[in-house]
């Protein structure tokens, strides 16, 4: 890349810095983070004490964003949390997709109809693929994250533990670019309510399903929603998977029926604040896939 693509990407990473979003470079061309992986950490630097991954080395700080573009021409990542932002990402449809699909922005523009509002205006950039990024400050005192397909089908959401692509970054697909130069929004109060996670049931209204089944079946299928319903922020849809696995070789062996393990898991996981849809299918998925692996009960 000449130079003076290494210059714009620098003023592109500098421009985002000064509105105080926090940077980190990109793969030279590509999407990806550029910094190492926690398997290939060192653990001397800023990783002397333990691996920092990209959201906690993203900066405002200018001498350290001069210092990192001199060595490559980065392409230039935002860290939305850190920066206060919520980004809505319209997307287009794939190759592979349905030509009748809507694409993001269609569908999008149909919801704000539909609850009554006019489509925000707020700052936004011109995806690589086509597709749009709509910038919004977060509401403070709230701490959102990623989602996908939470809002409608093609339109996913970067907040914490998510980054964007800026406005001047390069790739093959070609550039993104900034389509109007208006200030940052503040998220629209009916868009947070649809982002912000369903409120953490007590864990003490917990009921498990009265159901037949054998002692060693019960006895799993409460552990196992106990582990669920302790699993730690972040981590509850993967636990939720894991233990929902394990129960389901009882349901293979006719010990539990389907239904009630589905209603067990179903609870532990909502009172974790996991939404509905998100419980149901991570689910479904684990119990298929546990019920498909399962072995002979003799031979477990």
């Amino acid at each position: 890349m000449a130079q003076d693509a290494r210059t714009e990407l620098l003023h592109a990473a500098l421009t985002a810095a000064e509105r105080g979003w926090h940077v980190f470079p990109l793969r030279p061309g590509h999407k990806p983070p550029a910094l190492h992986g926690e398997q290939a950490c060192a653990r001397t630097g800023a990783c002397a004490t333990g691996h920092v991954k990209w959201e906690q080395r993203a900066t405002t700080d200018l001498a350290r964003i001069q210092a990192a573009w001199s060595r490559a021409p980065y392409n230039v990542g935002i860290a939305t949390g850190p920066s206060g932002l919520v980004v809505i990402d319209l997307d287009v449809p794939k190759g592979n997709s349905s030509t009748d699909a809507p694409d993001g922005a269609t569908t999008f523009a149909a919801l704000c109809e539909r609850a009554g509002h006019a489509v925000p205006g707020t700052y936004r950039v011109r995806t690589a693929s086509g597709g749009e990024h709509l910038y919004f400050t977060a509401p403070p005192g709230v701490k959102l994250g990623n989602t996908a397909r939470t809002v409608a089908d093609s339109v996913d959401t970067r907040a914490w533990g998510g980054y964007v692509v800026a406005s001047g970054s390069i790739t093959a697909a070609g550039r993104y670019e900034a389509l109007c130069a208006s200030e940052t929004t503040p998220l629209p109060s009916w868009l947070q309510s649809i982002l912000a996670p369903a409120p953490t049931r007590p864990v003490g209204t917990l009921r498990l399903p009265t159901v037949d089944g054998s002692r060693a079946a019960l006895a799993a299928l409460a552990a196992e929603c106990a582990v669920v319903t302790a699993a730690p922020e972040g981590l509850r849809n993967t636990v939720l998977n894991r233990c929902a696995f394990k129960v389901g070789r009882f349901v293979a062996w006719g010990d539990l029926p389907r239904q009630a393990v589905e209603e067990a898991f179903q609870g532990a996981g909502e009172s974790t604040g996991l939404t509905a849809a998100e419980c149901r299918t991570t689910i479904r998925s684990a119990l298929d896939s546990s019920i498909r692996k399962a072995r002979p009960r003799q031979a477990a």
